[in-house]
């Protein structure tokens, strides 16, 4: 071969090699400083949220209400902003529900000290409609799924209407719900498990009307139901375990008027109907499994309607007040008296709305004294323990 032609063949080679190698270089070369541009602007923007949380929590603690008013909505930006840390920040906004505060003066405190107590409270009600606004369909960033303790809250009014419980635990144990409203009408309860266990029921109205219980554990053991009014109507039983085992009624008013126990278990096991007015007027058990052994009843079930599932009253007592069940119809499921106590009270099955499926009871001839059955010759088929 033409040594001219063979040294312009290598002097093309090397010039390619160089070429590529330069070009190896630089590429090689961005990549570093793209690598380390990003880790510049990742410490950049962590330092940054570092400060925006410091200022945040440093104005949830100021004395003064308006800066604590500005904190809150510092912190709930930031959790929006910040998904690595998002918990803490919530975490951070449910304990300063926790914290301690004065309670309302009354109407005999000077103005200085009413006005004080209403912007602290302005403040607390402010952090919950944060929270629960994070909780509805369609909010813009979405708190679902996150923990949130709220155990020992004292509860002065707040909204969690429309609220979707649908993931992580939600903590209202000891929560004490004293007085105002404290809404969570159409609230969702799918996936989560939410505590009420112990929580006391002392003044407020508490309405949980048309929720939906379809997943997840709801346990309102022990919760002590003294005063204020407490509403479940409309809500809808679908799936999941609702439990008020040894839950105390004992004031006030409690009402399952229209709900719908259609899945799921429901549970009164052990619960004391002593003083409450205990009301499932036109409830429908259509599907779910529901439970009051060991109660001591005194409810008002007139135009309940038993169709389907399982309502055991399981070693219930029936030892005062009057329980009534007029207008009640008992189509279907199995509705079981078979081991109760009706040892005082009226309990009253007189007038029913439909007897064609008559509910289990404990003896084969003579009721007990206060039990008032349905005439035979209105009702004929009777079944008995």
């Amino acid at each position: 071969m033409n040594p001219q032609v063979v040294a312009a063949t290598i002097a093309a080679s090397v010039s390619v090699l160089t070429l590529i190698g330069t070009l190896a270089a630089q590429y090689l070369g961005r990549r570093a400083t793209s690598r380390q541009l990003d880790r510049t602007l990742a410490e950049q923007r962590t330092r940054t949220l570092n400060e925006r949380f410091a200022t945040a929590a440093e104005q949830l603690g100021s004395d003064k209400p308006a800066v604590r008013l500005a904190g809150v909505y510092a912190m709930a930006g930031l959790a929006d902003d910040w998904e690595e840390d998002r918990r803490t920040c919530v975490d951070v906004l449910c304990a300063y529900l926790r914290m301690p505060y004065e309670p309302d003066p009354g109407q005999d405190a000077g103005e200085p000290e009413r006005l004080a107590f209403r912007a602290s409270r302005e403040v607390r009600h402010t952090v919950i409609r944060v929270i629960a606004a994070h909780l509805k369909d369609g909010a813009a960033v979405s708190w679902q799924g996150l923990n949130f303790d709220f155990t020992g809250v004292v509860f002065d009014g707040g909204d969690f209407s429309e609220a979707e419980f649908s993931g992580g635990t939600v903590d209202f144990s000891h929560a004490e719900f004293s007085g105002g409203e404290v809404h969570f009408d159409d609230a969702k309860f799918s996936g989560s498990v939410v505590d009420f266990d112990d929580a006391k029921f002392t003044g407020s109205e508490v309405p949980f009307s048309f929720a939906e219980f379809s997943g997840g554990t709801v346990d309102f053991s022990g919760a002590n139901f003294s005063g204020g009014e407490v509403h479940f109507d409309g809500a809808n039983f679908s799936g999941g375990e609702v439990d008020f085992d040894g839950a105390n009624f004992s004031g006030g008013e409690v009402d399952f008027d229209g709900a719908n126990f259609s899945g799921g278990e429901v549970h009164f096991d052990d619960a004391k109907f002593t003083g409450s007015e205990v009301h499932f007027t036109l409830a429908k058990f259509s599907g779910s499994k529901v439970h009051f052994g060991h109660a001591p009843l005194s409810v008002d079930s007139r135009g309940a309607e038993f169709s389907g599932g399982e309502v055991r009253f399981t070693f219930a007592k029936f030892t005062g007040g009057e329980v009534g069940f007029s207008r009640a119809k008992f189509t279907g499921g199995e509705v079981d008296f078979s081991s109760a106590k009706f040892t005082g009270g009226t309990v009253d099955f007189s007038r029913p709305g439909d007897w064609s499926f008559p509910p289990a009871f404990p003896w084969t001839d003579t009721p007990p004294p206060g039990v008032k059955l349905p005439k035979t010759e209105d009702h004929p088929r009777r079944r008995f323990a």
